[in-house]
Order: C-alpha cells, then structure tokens, then sequence
C-alpha cells in the first residue's frame, strides 16, 4: 500500500499546484460525460456521477461547465462516444502499473500508451498480467496535523472503515467500496478535511525501490501517463522512500 501512498501524495501535491487547470477539467468532464450517459443525469440516484461530480468541485470546476458536461452525457448537443478501457503493464524494476483510460479511439491510445511505458523502461503487458495484484477499495487521507488519530480512528472504525495507518504526513484509510459513502459522510460531519477521497486501486504488496536511477525512470513513466490526455488513473505498487523520490525528482 505504502506505493500507492507515496504517489497520492505527489499527486495531490501537483494537483495544487497544476497551472495546467484546463486538462484537468477536460479529464473530468469526460468522466462526467460517461456517467451520465451510462447512469443518468441525477447524483442522487447515480454514485458514479455524484463522485465526479464532487472530484469536479474538488478541481474547482465551474458549475456551468459541470452541467454542460452532464447534458453532453445525456445527449444534449454533439457528443463525443468515449469508451473505458484499463491497460496493465511493468515499470522499470518489474513494478507493476495500472492504467484506466476514457477514449474516443483505442487505435490512437494503445500505441500511445505502449510508447510512453517504453520510453521510460517499462513495457505494456497483456490484459490481467498485473490485474490480481491490485484491490479495488475506498481510500481517504486526512493530513496528521488535522485530526486526533485516536479520534479519527474511532469515527473511522465506527463507520465501516478496514484499516488506518499513520504515514508520517497523512492518515490513510481504507475501506471497501461497499463502506466508502458512509465513512467519507461520517468524517465530513465531523468536520474533518480530507486530503484524497476515491476509490482506488490499491496494490496488496509492494516493491521496495532503493536505487535513484530506477526510482527516475518509475516516475518519470508514472508522470508522464497522468499527463496524457485520455488516462484517468494511474495505480502502481511500488515502495520508494521520500529521500529517494526526493533525490529523483531533482535536476
């Protein structure tokens, strides 16, 4: 789990600090645009849309974007047809890397993808090659200097919560999907910020990466599928400590 965690918080980290605003947007609208095609145009009755729509609000999102992006779903005006598709693969050091894209043309974006993971080390693999090794859960963080862990862990526990853990700068906590809803309701009435709150993909062991060079090339692949246009989420189960990312990430 401690890969996961490592690359939430980076991601969380670039997310405030991303100038590139309207390529977030663009990835969520197209998430919104799905779950209504696919659910219907009411949150309260379609969860996958309710939590893209709250992922849209998180990003600062304008409403009036948000329900362009709702009637476009609903087949209000030209529509692009966007297709869901996961892609499975190795990073450099055998670390394994899910991939969940939303496209409009799987011919243009599996070569993409198979290039942007050969170009840092890795190689795109058959679909379930690394499929097992992930679980789908309910994963939110609180920032340790936000809340009691005693407190929170009773709050948590008590509302269907599987397992916390103190990270060093964050909580993380797990539930299953099942959970999710009831334990993100219970801590936000208790006026508890959450850092990150999804559902994700969370990796059952991970692969310890010591060395500089290797923890490069795993990011670098790792940064560069988030900022490609169709992908989604990006999941991985590696395990590198801060010092390393550190000295990776430095020019």
């Amino acid at each position: 789990m401690s890969g996961h965690s490592h690359w939430a918080g980076i991601k969380h980290k670039k997310a405030a600090n991303d100038a590139k605003r309207g390529k977030v947007w663009s990835k969520i609208a197209r998430i919104i645009i799905v779950a209504a095609k696919s659910g219907g145009t009411d949150p309260s009755q379609n969860l996958t849309l309710r939590y893209a729509i709250d992922k849209a609000k998180q990003a600062n999102m304008p409403k009036d974007t948000i329900e362009k992006a709702v009637k476009k779903g609903a087949g209000g005006g030209d529509t692009v047809a966007f297709v869901s598709i996961a892609y499975e693969g190795y990073a450099h050091g055998g670390v394994a890397i899910m991939v969940e894209a939303l496209t409009d043309n799987r011919n243009r974006t599996a070569p993409e993808v198979r290039k942007i993971f050969e170009r840092h080390g890795g190689s795109l693999g058959t679909t379930g090659c690394v499929n097992y090794l992930f679980n789908k859960k309910g994963l939110i963080t609180v920032l340790t200097k936000d809340a009691d862990e005693n407190n929170l862990m009773e709050i948590a526990l008590s509302a269907g919560a599987e397992d916390m853990q103190n990270t060093g700068e964050v909580y993380e906590i797990t539930c299953e999907p099942s959970a999710y809803e009831n334990l993100k309701k219970a801590l936000e009435e208790k006026h508890i910020p959450l850092q990150v709150d999804e559902l994700s993909m969370i990796p059952q062991n991970s692969i310890p990466i010591t060395e500089v060079e290797s923890a490069r090339k795993i990011l670098a692949l790792m940064d560069e599928l988030e900022e490609h246009d169709d992908i989604q989420n990006v999941y991985a189960n590696f395990d590198i400590p801060d010092d390393i990312i550190a000295k990776a990430q430095e020019t």
